[in-house]
């Protein structure tokens, strides 16, 4: 058998392994067994594009065998620290970094494709290939840094809005058009050129033009993204595993980001021509009341040992989580209350938006880190019904997610967007550190009702306090 023949059967088996890999973490119970049957497909993947790669060197063996020894030493060296020191509130960050190495390394591999082919940048079809490999891949890169600047900080969430921004980006597009007829007609490499840039651009106003709310329909939309890219890519290079591999994150992504806009009932086109976190909506006034166009009203704040006692009290508590936890490294405590609830004969379970956090999946990750047992972990549609029932409910962080304004505004920039009904249960209780608005920049409501109470401060501190008291 030759090493072509050997590697792609390595190629088949992997590609079988990415989709087990995918249908193992479409559930919290056998997600661990997907992630090692990706990263089994990785390897053999890897493995079997090396020994290619030495099969068909030009140069001698020890050359080749030693550049990517260099590059695997620098990657795995730097992916490695990144991974052992980064913050689970950092994960969507850099998931939207890494979405963007994906998008330049298509740029780069679809320009050494063009350069490295015959006089003439090869036959239509190879052209074609590198120009579309390149546009997705600089809309990726540059749409993805942007992403990483908004969910890290270093750039507003609220949309940026330009002018006739739509027409901006259509008149993108019907540059990229003509860039590649004349592309084609032989123009060289000044096209591709000239389009990487007008990409860069499109890339980048298309998320800067997303409000801040919509970011985990941002980051699986990058997500597909890189997987078209990836696909690209796989195109000019004629490697087989790539493509299917492309095209399965691409189909994927597009997947979850219409799952992510069906939770916030959102069309995907909203999303992108201009989204949630406009900064809009009054803030909280200096006497605890919202000023302007907000809901006026006073807080009714609350003491640790105060929640302590409504929970022994209580039959039946819901903890609903949002990215204020995860700010605050509060699951462990969060999951020790739990436990020392359920101890008690309190019935716990944990209510999860699908949007909560800025990560699809967010905090499921976190609950699962802190050891919280699958079968009390409820999505939004299995916790709703059973609200009215329930006598304390817990919202640790979360804002958006649980702002009845969603249900009774139709003037809210959230106006019909399914949340977690909290304020139907007897006794609320929310953790944040104030009134501040959430990541949509909208004033939540439930802050003001008679049955909420609010415990400001560090979410981790407090839930200490209160488990010293129980």
């Amino acid at each position: 058998m030759t090493v072509t023949s050997v590697a792609q059967a390595a190629y088949l088996v992997a590609a079988l392994l990415f989709v087990l890999s995918l249908a193992g973490l479409s559930a919290q119970e056998s997600a661990r067994r997907g992630t090692v049957l990706g990263m089994l497909g990785m390897g053999l993947a890897v493995v079997a594009t090396i020994a290619l790669a030495l099969d068909r060197s030009e140069r001698p063996w020890p050359v080749t065998a030693g550049l990517i020894l260099l590059v695997l030493v620098v990657g795995a060296t730097v992916g490695s620290w990144r991974a052992r020191r980064v913050e689970m509130t950092q994960m969507p960050e850099l998931i939207a970094l890494l979405h963007s190495f994906v998008g330049l390394a298509a740029v780069l591999v679809g320009y050494g494709a063009y350069l490295a082919a015959p006089a003439g940048g090869g036959d239509t079809v190879q052209r074609v290939e590198v120009f579309l490999g390149v546009l997705i891949g600089a809309v990726t890169f540059t749409g993805s840094v942007v992403a990483f600047g908004k969910l890290s900080g270093r750039l507003p969430s609220a949309p940026l809005t330009l002018p006739g921004r739509h027409l901006l980006n259509l008149l993108a597009l019907v540059a990229c058009a003509a860039l590649l007829a004349w592309f084609l007609a032989g123009g060289g490499v000044v096209p591709l050129l000239l389009m990487t840039l007008v990409a860069f651009a499109l890339g980048w106003h298309l998320v800067a033009a997303i409000g801040g709310g919509d970011m985990p329909v941002v980051v699986s939309m990058l997500n597909s993204y890189s997987g078209w890219a990836a696909a690209a890519a796989g195109f000019t290079l004629g490697n087989d595993l790539l493509i299917v591999t492309g095209a399965l994150v691409g189909a994927s992504g597009a997947i979850l980001s219409y799952l992510m806009c069906r939770a916030m009932n959102r069309s995907f086109w909203s999303v992108v021509l201009g989204g949630f976190g406009t900064g809009s909506a009054a803030g909280p006034g200096p006497d605890g009341g919202a000023t302007g166009a907000g809901q006026p009203g006073e807080v009714r704040e609350t003491s640790p040992d105060e929640v302590a006692a409504l929970l022994t009290a209580a039959r039946s508590v819901v903890v609903v989580p949002g990215y204020g936890m995860a700010v605050a490294k509060a699951q462990h405590p969060v999951a020790d209350l739990a436990e020392r609830l359920q101890a008690l004969g309190v019935t716990v379970r944990f209510g999860v938006h699908p949007v909560a956090g800025r990560l699809p999946g967010h905090m499921n990750v976190l609950l699962a880190e802190a050891r919280v047992p699958y079968d009390v972990v409820l999505g939004m549609e299995e916790v709703n019904p059973d609200l009215p029932g329930t006598d304390v409910v817990l919202v640790i962080g979360a804002n958006d997610t649980v702002n009845p304004a969603a249900q009774d505004d139709p003037a809210s920039p959230i106006a019909g967007m399914p949340v977690i009904e909290a304020w139907k249960a007897r006794d609320v209780v929310v953790f944040k550190r104030s009134l501040a608005t959430g990541y949509a920049g909208v004033q939540n409501p439930l802050f003001f009702r008679e049955n909420t109470r609010m415990l400001f401060g560090d979410a981790r501190e407090q839930v200490d306090k209160i488990v010293q008291a129980l």
